[in-house]
């Protein structure tokens, strides 16, 4: 059985009164590239930061290469890369002089490694790192959190603010150096789309829970829109797992969880229907901002009239 690298059980956590985190379990097994989705608020940022051990849990158990982030946050971090959104770097050193600086604090820092990342980066060795553009900061936040091998790689918004391009080759990278390499990867983003072709698995977090968890395929396969009648829908069974629910004129256009089961129900009942399938850009806003208690039933009306 493949090893588990991280193991979150019943998470909470609340900043006074505000909570952030509640109840939130997973498990990311070794060599997997594990996606936390959620909206900017949803705490991603936190959930990462308690994996560091730079906060600590009001309640839950959390285990990061076997030990507790709480407990041994330094020796812990000697094995994990983190690459956060903005991350500050000293503007004055040059990327050379970063890598020599930052290597004696990591005893698997591997020379030869970091000076072959800033040669495939095309990173400038000697330009101050506070003259280097967003996307080449972004690759130089990439070598310093990988040039020590570590075991999990956490990466935190990394591509927010590049430009599309730079964010697809930021990706790239990001697969050629990552997952060949066996790396375990922690991705947060909002970016749904560079998600989806890196992801093993996607855990959706919204206000504090995981709601849905899966790969992106099981994601695609399970969750589909289906168009019908607007009439129909008297006639029709609720969906169990419902998402959302939109008119369009004289049709009605519903996001399912759980598709197959519906759609057999809806061949049983004779209904004529459409099935349209998404991108996990569509089904995570179904999960988050969807309309589930919409389902008009006998009174069409209900229904968003888009």
């Amino acid at each position: 059985m493949t090893e588990s690298v991280v193991q979150v059980q019943h998470l909470r956590k609340a900043f006074r009164s505000h909570r952030v985190l509640e109840d939130v379990s997973f498990e990311i097994r070794r060599g997997q590239t594990f996606a936390l989705l959620g909206r900017n608020g949803a705490g991603k940022t936190t959930t990462l930061r308690l994996l560091l051990g730079l906060l600590s849990a009001d309640e839950g158990v959390i285990e990061v290469l076997g030990r507790d982030p709480s407990k041994e946050p330094l020796a812990l971090r000697r094995r994990i890369g983190y690459l956060a959104e903005d991350q500050a770097m000293y503007p004055s050193m040059t990327p050379l002089e970063l890598c020599r600086f930052l290597e004696p604090f990591y005893p698997t820092w591997d020379r030869h490694l970091a000076d072959d990342f800033l040669d495939r980066f095309e990173l400038p060795r000697h330009t101050r790192i506070g003259r280097l553009s967003k996307g080449q900061s972004v690759k130089l936040g990439l070598v310093v959190a990988l040039a020590h091998r570590p075991e999990l790689a956490i990466l935190d918004d990394p591509a927010l603010g590049l430009d599309p391009i730079a964010r697809k080759e930021f990706n790239r990278d990001l697969i050629e150096h990552l997952q060949t390499a066996g790396c375990t990867v922690i991705y947060s983003s909002h970016l749904l789309e560079e998600v989806e072709s890196v992801a093993d698995v996607v855990a959706i977090l919204d206000r504090g829970c995981i709601i849905r968890q899966d790969s992106p395929d099981a994601l695609r396969d399970s969750v589909k829109q289906i168009v019908m009648p607007a009439a129909a829908a008297a006639a029709a069974p609720r969906p169990a797992s419902l998402l959302d629910v939109r008119r369009h004129g004289d049709r009605l256009a519903v996001v399912v969880d759980g598709a197959a089961d519906f759609l057999q129900r809806l061949d049983v009942e004779g209904v004529e229907h459409e099935v349209v399938s998404l991108s996990l850009d569509s089904i995570f806003e179904a999960f988050v901002i969807g309309k589930p208690r919409r389902w008009p039933g006998t009174d069409l009306s209900a229904a968003i009239t888009t």
